[in-house]
Formats: structure tokens, sequence, C-alpha cells
């Protein structure tokens, strides 16, 4: 049975708004669970929620599709699916009888495709009353203390830890899915995400200079003065990618209260919740005449679009993650600069940008657009801007990649490192980064490695020197032995036996 993903345009009412939806399209026709499944989930789901979704079904039916005769029922199926997940499905002679050959996946992601079809199985189950492809079981007491264990961390951490029932936390312990989840390693949070920020100018001023125009004598016609002004939000700002997309020409200002360092003034942004947002006041809801609507409302009434985070197309797509406003009544979070004098630069490029995007056809308030070809003026996408970003980082002599911190998330990691290395109260960095958790900010402020090896010799030093509570003879532990505890030089590599000798 093949299968493909489609974008549906779905009727649910007279009512003239259409859901827009991904939906699995095999040679039966629509799979029809899937789509009343995700079309429940919809007010409350983001797109990549539904396409995650879509894609572990069509995983799952491609895989029995290819060995439909193997099972005995549809547990004995799962399990095997599930195994082979994790192993993959090509032989040691590099042969997959199937013809799915699939690689092995990562422990995270084989795990993230079971519990989304966990899940999707478990809806069934109750809207249909089949069984489930991954029921309850009895726990065993290992598994029973360990998930004990979890729900005590879970409540040390909750501010509403005071309403929880502690019966029902006991009764859901003792319960564990028939096919577990292998257990994912932990580790050390790598901090060497951030983008360099010695790099950082020569990106804006090199890297980002228009195709055959690096000669150009005014410097609007040599650089992507758009691609710059987003770039400055995510390293100077903190903002995640896909926020700056959501932006309006109308919330961009001159900040009140915030001089740079040089004294001139620095832009106020403010990036409003797509949906709940405060609407700019140049258009009335003629229904409620004048009462200030949403920016969903605003874009539907005077656009005909929807907010950005509401598409499928990746076309117009930008997600929205930020929970935490800065503003209750406005729904926004302002932008922190840090230091000001990005604000400072961001103003100035403003400034140029607005008379280019003076020139350019809008039927939309989005203040990035598509500033050439046959999409001119249309928003501009998430994919276009990463690719750009891309070729700026090669032009200055980088490899973008996420360990080098040379994406564009990179630099809202910067923006977290530069925070720690300046000593900000770590409430007021979770405010900077717009985090709803403490712990939010936790990737974005880990030291890197070379950091902690850094910190650890200076700690050496002062026990060295008997500088600390408890000072260490260095000395004595580098020429201690192992004779005593080891006298047949397993450890220590003294027995010819076990240094390869005849």
């Amino acid at each position: 049975m093949d299968c493909i993903k489609v974008i549906a345009h779905i009727k649910r009412s007279n009512a003239g708004v259409l859901q827009e939806i991904p939906v699995l399209l095999t040679d039966q026709g629509v799979v029809r669970p899937l789509l009343d499944y995700c079309l429940e989930h919809a007010h409350a789901r983001s797109a990549s929620w539904m396409e995650f979704r879509i894609q572990a079904v069509q995983l799952l039916l491609r895989y029995c599709t290819a060995n439909f005769d193997c099972f005995e029922d549809r547990q004995h199926m799962f399990r095997t699916f599930v195994q082979q997940l994790y192993s993959g499905t090509i032989g040691r002679d590099g042969v997959d009888p199937c013809g799915l050959y699939w690689r092995p996946r990562s422990t995270h992601s084989a795990n993230r495709l079971i519990g989304a079809l966990t899940d999707f199985s478990e809806w069934i189950a109750d809207r249909y009353g089949v069984d489930q492809l991954n029921p309850h079981v009895t726990a065993s007491r290992y598994d029973e203390l360990l998930h004990w264990a979890a729900y005590q961390q879970r409540h040390a951490r909750a501010f509403l830890a005071h309403t929880w029932d502690k019966a029902t936390a006991k009764e859901h312990a003792r319960q564990s899915r028939a096919i577990a989840l292998r257990r994912e390693s932990t580790a050390h949070v790598n901090g060497v995400k951030f983008f360099p920020d010695d790099c950082f100018v020569d990106l804006l001023f090199k890297g980002f200079v228009r195709p055959s125009q690096e000669h150009h004598p005014f410097i609007d016609g040599r650089l992507n003065l758009r691609d710059i002004l987003i770039a400055l939000l995510l390293h100077g700002g903190g903002l995640r990618v896909s926020e700056p997309l959501h932006l309006y020409v109308h919330d961009v200002g001159i900040d009140p209260v915030l001089k740079s360092p040089t004294g001139r003034d620095v832009a106020l942004v403010r990036v409003f919740h797509p949906v709940d947002g405060s609407a700019p006041d140049d258009w009335e809801d003629l229904a409620a005449p004048g009462k200030r609507v949403n920016r969903e409302a605003y874009l539907r009434g005077k656009y005909g679009m929807k907010p950005r985070n509401q598409y499928v197309s990746r076309s117009l797509r930008a997600g929205w993650k930020t929970r935490k406003l800065d503003d209750a009544t406005g729904k926004y979070i302002q932008v922190q600069w840090f230091p000001a004098v990005f604000g400072e630069w961001f103003l100035d490029v403003w400034k140029l940008y607005l008379r280019q995007l003076r020139e350019v056809p809008r039927a939309h308030p989005f203040a990035f657009v598509v500033m050439h070809g046959s999409d001119l003026g249309k928003p501009l996408s998430m994919d276009a801007y990463l690719a750009s970003h891309q070729r700026a980082v090669r032009r200055i002599g980088l490899e973008p990649a996420k360990l080098n911190g040379t994406t564009a998330h990179g630099h809202r990691h910067a923006y977290g490192q530069r925070l720690v290395n300046a000593g900000v109260d770590v409430l007021v960095r979770r405010n900077a980064l717009h985090h709803a958790s403490l712990e939010s900010q936790l990737p974005y402020t880990e030291p890197t490695a070379a950091k902690v090896s850094t910190v650890l010799a200076s700690a050496m030093d002062r026990l060295e020197n008997g500088d600390g509570q408890a000072a260490l003879d260095v000395a004595d532990l580098l020429a201690y032995g192992f004779d005593e505890v080891d006298p047949l030089g397993l450890l220590s590599g003294t027995n010819p036996k076990f240094r390869g000798a005849p």
C-alpha cells in the first residue's frame, strides 16, 4: 500500500472558513481515523505536531505492507516494528528482503515515533473500541519505583503541586506499557553551539552581500538589509529564528528610554503573539466598532490571511513557541538588546530597509518579504532565510553546522552566553530569553567543555598552592602506585600476560 502526505482543505460546517490540514492518502483513499485525530487536535496543536503523527503512521503502514504475512496479531506486528525502528531493516549482508532499507534510528527519534503511535492507538481504541497496539500492563516493581521517582521529581518542581492527587499518581505508577521505550542516555549539554561573537560583524557586512553587488557604492545596494535585520534580532535580541517572521512593519519604533552607549537612539521592537496579540489600529471590525481586535481577526478581516503559525504550507508557516509574554494586555514580547549598540544598528538599517520596502507591492502587514523574483512582496519563508544565512556563513569562511554554532539558532545561544558572561541574574536571563521556566535556559547558558577545563585547571592550581579548604598533595597522588592493591599488575600493565607477551 503506497501512502503519501497531501495538504487538504476541509469544510467542517457552513461557515466560510476551511480547515487546512495535512492528511495521509493511500490507494484506498484518505486514512480517515488519522484525519479525525488531527481534526480533533487541530485547534490546540501545531502543523508540525500533525505532520509528525502522519510521518509515524506512514512508516507503520509501509512496514505493515512490506511484512503483511509475518505476524499473528497487531501487537506482535507493532512489537517487531518497534524493534526494527531501533535496529533498522538491513541485514549484515547489506540486503533487506522487505525492501524498506531502514537504517537504525537514534533512540530519541525512535522513542518519539513510538510515543506518537501509542497515543494515536489509544485514541483509536477509545473512539472505535478496538485493541490498543501498546496497551497498559502491570508494571514490574523496578518500573513502579522508576515511575514513582519520576513523579516525585515533577512534584518537587511544580508550582501547583499541592493540588495533585497522590492516590492517582500511585495508581499510574503501577502501570507500564506492554512495549517499553528504550532508555535514552543522559549527557552533559554541549555548550559549543553559539555563534562566535568575533565573527558576527563579518557576517553582517561581508556575509549578507547581494549577489554580484559586492562593489556597489551604496550600502543599501550592496547588502541584504532584510537578512541583516533578522540576524540582529537573533544575535543581539535573542529571538528564535521563527519569531522575526511574525513582525509587522507597525511593530518597530524608537525606544523612548534606552540609549546606545554612543548616546544615539535604539530601536523598540515588539513581537506580538501571532493570534492573540493586539492588532494595529488601522483597521476596524465593522461587527464590533470601536473594539480593539486581535491579530487573527485583523489578518482575516483586512487581508484574508491566517496567522503564520496556523499555515501548513512551509512557504507561509512560521512557528511560535514563546509562552511567557512581556505584556498581558498587548500580548507581545519586547526585544531586549544586549548590548544596546545592536539596537542602534538595527534602527539605522531599518530606516534604509523601509525605503526599499516602499517600492515592493505587499498585500499583508509582515515586515520581512521576498525582494526579488516571481514571489516579490510575499512574506519571507523560513527556508529562504535559513538558506541565505548558510550562504552568508560560508562567505566569511565558516561552515554552517549545529555543533559549530554557525546555524541561525546559534545566535540565540550566543545571546544567552553573553548574558552569563556578564553576570546577569538568572531571573533577568529568563525574561530576556522569554522562557517560562528557569531550567529552559540551561542549553543556552551551559559552559563549554573548554571553559570547564579552564575553570578546573584554575581550581587545581588553588589546591596545589594550599588555597582550598582542603589542600591536595598532587605529587603524592602522582607517585602513588597500585602495587598494594594490584599485586598482579592488572591495572598498571606490568604483568607480561596483559602486555601481549607470549
